[in-house]
Parts: structure tokens; C-alpha cells; sequence
């Protein structure tokens, strides 16, 4: 008998002796805890620790930084820290009733920017909730799969872990993205090649989990199509074009709408690919509103452990539009470079250059000094 089981014997017959408990309801006991453990056997912990250090030389500092996300003003000219995640995690298994989860927890400064606590939630508190669902599979065709609960966005070029991307700092499209969505998500794989996904979620647009318009029919409808070039297409076998959309209705308002197209594609030279992706939103700002993007991306990978990325951005809105703070229409262009190593085991350690420019030169950058922003960051990622 294992330590700990002899533990649970123990204390179950001492309430036996006090009849606390029955016979009977010690047998009960012990054998709904053989759920539990099953459960708990099959769940995995992952996670990573993400840190940053950012120089944007300069006047006066950078207070205002248009389209950055999660490595704005608060984060350069010094050392910080970024994110810590911690994710529980049981996946589907091949069953035709499967069922799971995943739990992520974020800790730190991105939590705060992130902002997913409930409406019950008093403040941020370095603590955010990023993902909680309970996974499903109905043995629907070959296999429909269910997430209800909060899930990642199915739209997007780029993702919030910054680790699974090309560059560190994240694009123009990226910020006009929602990042979660709390609601039920469906997922069905036609071929290899075909894979169509649809959800439901509370309205608004926002990240913020359970929040509610005031109105209850207020929804935001999600969807998206993958399209996967299969092996018999040589060369370009595993490119990807990625399709989504996104309608959030706003109470008294015209409805957040959100239109996404990306493309991967491999190339004849060895370890290059080439991507595209566009973003657009409408009435994100105030009613009749625009902002759109398109960035141009190029990854080599030059050898197992290291790789080099480029992207090139335009983007384009209304006044106010990427944090904009001028009267005037918005134009900004991005040009960023990274190189990506992993030279210690489990760490992605990038050094970027970025430069982004205010195309209106109306000083947007640098406390209304400068049209441009230069950067330098270096980014290190522990992953476990």
C-alpha cells in the first residue's frame, strides 16, 4: 500500500470509530475518488516564463507608441518582465465521447494588459485568466469537437504567446484583434485539407470574461475556414489560407465587425517560407469607424537553432484609430527584424530591431517629437 493510501485508510477508520461516518459511506467514499484520480493522472502542466529587455533611444521618453501591443511605453528603456503562464490541461483522447480541458493562468504585467477578469473582479492584480474550457468530442462524422467555457480567438495571423511567433513585438493587425472570447466554440475537419470552425460568445468585443451588453440577445458570432495544401501538391504541400470573421454586437450601437485573411506558404528553398496576412474592423472606435492592416512576413530557417524572421506592416484608420492620439486619419508603416536562437534547452532567446513611422508626420512618436520610432528588444523565453 502506497504512503499516501495508508493515510487515507487510517483517518477513514478513525471516523469509523467516532461514527462520523458508515461502513458503508467509507466505501462510497473511496470509490468516487477513483474518478478524481483518473482525471488527475491524464492532466498535464505546461508553461512558460516570459521575459524582455527594450531600449527606444530618443526625446522624452516614448509615451505614446500607436499600434504596439503588450511592449508599449510602459516597457521600454528598461528591463521587465512579461508574462508568467501556467496551464493545466487534459487533452481529447480518441474516444468517440472524449472530454477535457485546459486552464491557463497568467501572472504579471501582460495579465494587466490583457484585462480578462469578470465584472466581479475589483482589479487587475498581475492576474489574468486566459483560458478555461471544458473540451468535448460527439462522434458526429469524423468527430465534432466542442469548447464551452473561455477560448483563444480563432482569428489572427499571430497569437498572444509571443513565443509562437515570428517577431517578438506583434503587428498593427494584431491590435485591432480580439485575444478571447468567452462562449461555445465548434470544430469540424472535413478532409485533411478542409477544417471549419463556428462559435457564439458574449458580446462586445472585449476580453473581459462573462461580460454582459445589458442586453441579452447582445452576441458576437465567430467563424473561420483553414484551407491546408495536402502532400500531393510538391512543394507548396502544407501551406495554409486562413479565413475568418467576427460580428460583436455592442448595445446601442453599430455591431464590432472583424474580417481576417492570412496565407502561409513554403517555398523551393529549403527552411523559407512567406506569409500575408490583412485585418480589418469596423465601428471598433465609434460608430462607422475603420481600421485595416496588412503585413508581409518572411521566416528562414537557417539552421535547428536558429532562425530569422521579417515583417513589413501598413496600416490605416479613422482618427484614434492603433491609440492614435491626432485629429487626422491614421497611416503607419512597420518594418521589424528578429533573430531567434535556442541555444539553451527549453529557451527562445530573439534580438529585434523594429522601426515604425508616422506616414501623416504629424510627430506622433517620442511625446510629439519625432515620426519615427526606433527599438532594440531582447526577448527570452523559458518554456516548460
Amino acid at each position: 500500500m502506497k504512503k499516501g493510501d495508508m493515510k487515507l485508510a487510517t483517518y477513514t477508520r478513525t471516523l469509523m470509530a467516532l461514527g462520523v461516518i458508515s461502513a458503508g459511506a467509507a466505501v462510497n467514499a473511496e470509490e468516487s475518488a477513483v474518478p478524481l484520480l483518473t482525471g488527475v493522472a491524464s492532466t498535464t502542466l505546461s508553461g512558460y516564463v516570459d521575459t524582455s529587455a527594450i531600449w527606444l533611444p530618443g526625446p522624452g521618453g516614448a509615451n505614446n507608441l500607436p499600434g504596439r501591443s503588450f511592449d508599449g511605453a510602459d516597457k521600454q528603456n528598461g528591463f521587465n518582465l512579461n508574462v508568467v503562464s501556467l496551464a493545466l490541461e487534459k487533452p481529447l483522447d480518441e474516444t468517440d465521447w472524449a472530454a477535457g480541458y485546459r486552464v491557463q493562468l497568467l501572472f504579471g504585467p501582460d495579465a494587466n494588459t490583457l484585462g480578462s477578469l469578470s465584472s466581479l473582479g475589483t482589479a487587475s492584480g498581475d492576474f489574468a485568466v486566459k483560458n478555461a474550457y471544458v473540451a468535448l468530442r460527439a462522434p458526429v462524422g469524423s468527430g465534432l469537437t466542442l469548447k464551452v467555457g473561455v477560448w483563444d480567438t480563432i482569428m489572427g495571423y499571430e497569437v498572444f504567446e509571443s513565443g509562437n511567433n515570428p517577431n517578438y513585438s506583434r503587428s498593427y493587425g494584431y491590435f485591432i484583434e480580439p485575444i478571447i472570447h468567452t462562449g461555445v466554440l465548434a470544430s469540424y475537419d472535413f478532409t485533411e485539407w478542409l477544417s471549419v470552425s463556428a462559435g457564439v460568445a458574449d458580446g462586445g468585443g472585449l476580453n473581459s470574461i462573462n461580460f454582459r451588453s445589458g442586453v441579452d440577445s447582445v452576441l458576437s458570432y465567430v467563424g473561420s475556414i483553414v484551407l491546408t495544401a495536402p502532400e500531393e501538391c510538391g512543394w507548396i504541400s502544407g501551406g495554409t489560407l486562413y479565413l475568418g470573421a467576427m460580428d460583436s454586437g455592442i448595445q446601442g450601437a453599430k455591431d464590432m465587425v472583424n474580417w481576417f485573411a492570412g496565407l502561409t506558404i513554403p517555398t523551393p528553398v529549403e527552411g523559407l517560407s512567406v506569409g500575408a496576412a490583412y485585418d480589418y474592423r469596423a465601428n471598433g472606435l465609434f460608430d462607422s469607424s475603420y481600421e485595416n492592416a496588412t503585413g508581409l512576413y518572411v521566416v528562414y530557417q537557417a539552421t535547428d537553432k536558429c532562425q530569422l524572421s521579417g515583417r513589413a506592416e501598413y496600416a490605416t484608420g479613422s482618427a484614434g484609430a492603433y491609440g492614435y492620439t491626432g485629429p487626422d486619419a491614421v497611416q503607419l508603416l512597420g518594418l521589424t527584424g528578429t533573430v531567434a536562437c535556442k541555444i539553451w534547452d527549453h529557451t527562445l532567446s530573439r534580438l529585434e530591431v523594429r522601426w515604425d513611422h508616422d506616414l501623416n508626420s504629424r510627430g506622433e512618436f517620442l511625446n510629439g517629437n519625432a515620426n519615427n520610432a526606433f527599438s532594440v528588444a531582447l526577448n527570452v523565453i523559458y518554456q516548460f
